[in-house]
């Protein structure tokens, strides 16, 4: 991984995503998902853009199976918004462009709350 993503598993979830003073992009995953390896060098290109606000991690279901099903992950990749451990939103678009805009839509809105 880069420097600015960080891989989860259930033993550091707590410290890297509960307690995150950032908003967190979660992107389940595994290494066999043909998808989710295309979508890697766009969470990369995302990573720096966003290191002051958000913090994107990586959580690999087959290595840790307890948080796909906590955050009831049916499909991947999937990507999840959490404030403080806990669901906010789903981002549904693979382009950067369009991620980008999902993601400071998120922003945008978490800075009124």
């Amino acid at each position: 991984m880069t420097e600015q993503i960080t891989l989860v598993t259930d033993a550091n979830f707590e410290a890297e995503v509960a307690h995150s003073e950032v908003p967190v992009l979660i992107d389940f995953w595994a290494p066999w998902c043909g998808p989710c390896m295309t979508l890697l060098p766009t969470l990369q290109a995302l990573a720096p853009m966003y290191e002051d606000s958000l913090k994107i991690v990586k959580v690999n279901i087959d290595e840790s199976p307890e948080l796909a099903d906590k955050f009831n992950v049916r499909g991947i990749p999937y990507l999840l918004l959490t404030r403080q451990g806990k669901a906010v939103t789903t981002l549904h678009d693979r382009s950067r462009t369009r991620l980008a805009s999902e993601i400071d839509a998120f922003l945008d809105q978490d800075g009124e709350a």
